[in-house]
């Protein structure tokens, strides 16, 4: 099998807190939600549509943890979520309360918009140019 990215860790404050926002708000699936114990858990959430890939729900622990959450790229986008109609899923988003930062916009590579999740990490919807 070809390598493949699988999971991202994404550092969060609380796991049902991401839980909900992740899956209410951006329409993720909850995917594996274990008990590891000593108030650990393996969470893990992906898109509609997704090939596997998804987000690990890593509640912070430590003090550098904590300071990172909503910060884990230094202010610049974090994550890009592909969609194959940019109208319904920004116009679904912003319904379900999701904050975009800016309008959508046209660029090179397609329809875009950057939006921040519950923490204020950055991320863009994307509909990507088709090729032809």
């Amino acid at each position: 099998m070809p390598l493949r990215l699988a999971l991202v860790s994404l550092l969060v404050r609380d796991y049902d807190e991401a839980i909900d926002w992740y899956t209410r708000s951006l329409g993720f699936a909850l995917v594996v939600d274990t008990d590891l114990g000593q108030g650990k858990r393996w969470v893990v959430v992906t898109p509609p549509g997704s090939d596997g890939t998804g987000l690990l729900l890593a509640r912070a622990t430590t003090p550098e943890q904590q300071a990172a959450i909503g910060n884990q790229s230094g202010g610049r986008v974090f994550l890009f979520l592909h969609t194959d109609d940019f109208a319904r899923d920004h116009a679904r988003l912003a319904a379900a309360g999701v904050r975009f930062l800016e309008a959508p916009r046209q660029e090179g590579y397609g329809t875009v918009a950057v939006f921040e999740d519950l923490y204020g990490n950055r991320w863009d919807l994307i509909e990507p140019h088709k090729p032809g």
